[in-house]
């Protein structure tokens, strides 16, 4: 989105994205996330729970797959188990490994998601905005910048900045899924609005995010790998 073919980035649309997200996020913050949360949080799904509606289930279980440690276990792991493929196939070349993960999908998809990951965990404790919890048990936002504590970790969504770092990379590198891994990303997002544990202007911070990161990392890595 923020990248051309040639893998230079865009700052100038990244900037006009920077200015669109805060503005939708100042929004949010200020009166409309309550409005849109509670057209799209129904009141008996919470990520706490057990519910036996088809779409509350669904999205729990979006919300176990594609959280920030599944994300990263599953990129690493498939970044070792390549590096450890392509050592063995060239009779233990562990120097050709190397060099051939620096290019590799699986180093590009996990490079996306770590720094997305990283970006997304200090913005939470920079902000500190609570989560909807305390909004559905005390009818009240509030921050608390530098909290470690877990309720005041809502903005932006790992879930989702992850999630649109990983599969918006993925769209990059196979343009044909592309619309796969953009529609999934999104409702990704949106899952995590529907039960509960995160407002939409986290969720649309957390896209912004996820994006970013992938574009750079891809911009980033093919400028390193051509040297």
């Amino acid at each position: 989105m923020f990248i051309r073919k040639d893998n230079s980035l865009k700052w100038n649309w990244i900037g006009i994205g920077a200015l669109v997200t805060l503005a939708l996020v100042l929004a949010g913050v200020f009166g409309l996330d309550e409005v849109l949360y509670t057209l799209i949080h129904p009141i008996d799904c919470n990520m706490w729970t057990i519910s036996d509606g088809f779409l509350c289930s669904t999205a729990i279980i979006l919300g176990k797959v594609f959280g920030a440690k599944m994300w990263l276990f599953a990129s690493l792991v498939a970044v070792v188990v390549f590096f450890i493929y392509k050592a063995i196939k060239n009779e233990n070349d562990f120097r050709y490994a190397f060099v051939k993960i620096k290019n590799s999908y699986v180093f590009y998809v996990f490079c996306s998601v770590l720094s997305a990951a990283v970006v997304a965990g200090v913005l939470k404790l920079l902000i500190g905005r609570s989560r909807p919890i305390l909004f559905d048990a005390l009818d009240k936002m509030d921050f608390d910048s530098g909290s470690f504590d877990y309720v005041f970790h809502s903005m932006p969504s790992g879930h989702t900045a992850v999630s649109f770092a990983g599969l918006v990379m993925l769209g990059m590198l196979f343009p044909r899924i592309k619309w796969a891994t953009w529609t999934l990303a999104i409702i990704i997002g949106v899952s995590r609005v529907y039960v509960g544990a995160h407002w939409p202007a986290d969720v649309i911070l957390g896209a912004f995010v996820g994006m970013v990161c992938a574009d750079i990392t891809k911009s980033v890595l093919k400028r390193i790998n051509s040297k």
